[in-house]
């Protein structure tokens, strides 16, 4: 075995280092057109470093080029950024839905003279209140001394007092005009003119009649661009046929704010002018009675 085992590696070192001539010729002339003197070892040598460069290759397509994105398998590069950010759109729409739906609720509400119902989320939790249940308010010396001074010191001012302390029907209320101009048509429940046509001069700008809420800031094919808000005891604001509009849904306005300007959007408008209509506990009442245009 022993002296047979050198021999036999000899047979195969030998066979892998004796030379061999690939010959391609002219199939018809039988001429000599290429030939390459080849070794087994040679012939290894270079299918593994083919084979190398292969693997390499395709190991850096895989990870470096877009293309594996076709291969089974792999997926997008960016998919997951594209999924997060659909995600965060989803939730967005979603609240703004509810908003706009809450909106609307509380619109249908006070248009039939129904109470809004409260939400419980807005109920302070059982821990809040323990936290805040042993609290003194009892009004001290310092405290009545101050309340007395602001009193006094203001009750001869020229200024409207606080309407959230009136008496809370609309007679409380100091509501200050949208526009200034000429009333073209009055208030008429009998024909379904819920409201006061004033024509004013171009690109007036109109103005909030009270503290308030916008409701509603959208455009219709009949009234063109429309803004309301809500105010409180239940009064709402209505301005039609405007050609901006200044504020949206959810933002709060100050009396005398601008919110929209003069305009003559819409199908049922016939020239610029503002149509106002003042809503109060769901049912309309005439503006003309609470303001003068």
């Amino acid at each position: 075995m022993t002296d047979q085992l050198p021999t036999r590696w000899q047979r195969i070192r030998k066979k892998l280092h004796d030379k061999y001539r690939l010959v391609i010729m002219n199939d018809s002339t039988f001429e000599r057109k290429l030939s390459f003197r080849l070794t087994r070892l040679n012939v290894f040598v270079a299918v593994g470093a083919v084979a190398i460069v292969l693997v390499i290759g395709t190991t850096f397509i895989i990870a470096y080029t877009p293309l594996r994105e076709y291969i089974p398998g792999y997926g997008d590069v960016n998919l997951q950024k594209e999924i997060f950010q659909l995600t965060l759109r989803t939730d967005s729409m979603e609240r703004d839905i509810a908003a706009k739906n809450k909106y609307i609720l509380n619109l249908r509400y006070i248009i039939e003279g129904k109470t809004i119902p409260g939400n419980d989320s807005d109920k302070p939790s059982d821990t809040v209140v323990n936290k805040y249940k042993d609290l003194d308010f009892t009004i001290s010396k310092e405290d009545s001394e101050l309340r007395n001074e602001f009193e006094n010191g203001g009750q001869y001012n020229l200024t409207f007092s606080d309407q959230s302390s009136a008496a809370g029907t609309i007679n409380s209320f100091f509501f200050f005009p949208p526009i200034k101009g000429i009333l073209t048509s009055g208030f008429n429940p009998k024909t379904g003119h819920f409201a006061v046509d004033i024509v004013t001069k171009k690109n007036e700008a109109v103005k909030a009649t009270l503290d308030g809420t916008v409701i509603l800031a959208c455009w219709t094919l009949e009234t063109g661009y429309i803004i309301a808000i809500q105010h409180q005891s239940n009064i709402i604001s209505v301005y039609k046929h405007n050609s901006v509009l200044l504020k949206k849904e959810g933002e709060y306005v100050k009396v005398g704010d601008p919110i929209a300007i003069v305009g003559e959007s819409g199908e049922l408008s016939t020239g610029p002018h503002l149509h106002f209509e003042l809503w109060y506990n769901g049912r309309p009442v005439n503006p003309k009675d609470y303001m003068s245009f």
